[in-house]
């Protein structure tokens, strides 16, 4: 079994809190991220809202589609923490990794936010979890441009 290997994106943003927060928790926000790349789907079809969830209950089978259409992993959504307007820790498990940990937090800072991800994975295959580093950064960067995009803002040095 490999050890969980960890990421860290942060963007500043030129939006409050509130506005990047009513955007990131609903499905339309999370796969404007993803797009054109990829998207997910919503378990039970529908629309998915963070802040209507009941926390430590998982939501269901979300489907990982690559350019939208074609079915590459699932997530077993299971959100564990949320302080809603602030972030949440999602823990769930995947097709492809056996432990998946997606923290979001989103703090307020002069004229905007600080929005920042924390992302902790394992493997189910014996691969070293390092390996997928570069994977994750790329889609964590990527999806932090768009909303970088939409609210406007700049990207913080990664942390040595």
């Amino acid at each position: 079994m490999s050890e969980p290997a960890r990421i860290e994106v942060s963007s500043r943003l030129d939006a409050p809190p509130e506005q990047v927060w009513n955007w990131i928790a609903t499905a339309d926000g999370i796969n404007d991220e993803l797009r054109p790349w990829m998207r997910m789907t919503v378990p039970g079809g529908g629309d998915i809202d963070l802040d209507s969830i009941e926390v430590g209950k998982p939501i269901g089978r979300s489907w990982v589609l690559l350019l939208g259409l074609i079915p590459i992993d699932y997530d077993e959504i299971n959100v564990v923490e949320l302080d809603r307007g602030c972030g949440f820790v999602e823990r769930s498990r995947m097709l492809s990794q056996r432990a998946w940990e997606h923290a979001r937090t989103i703090e307020p800072v002069p004229d905007g936010s600080l929005i920042t991800d924390r992302v902790a994975w394992e493997p189910r295959l014996p691969i070293p979890a390092r390996a997928l580093r570069p994977l994750f950064g790329a889609i964590f960067r990527h999806r932090h441009r768009r909303l970088r995009r939409r609210f406007g803002g700049s990207a913080v040095p990664a942390k040595p």
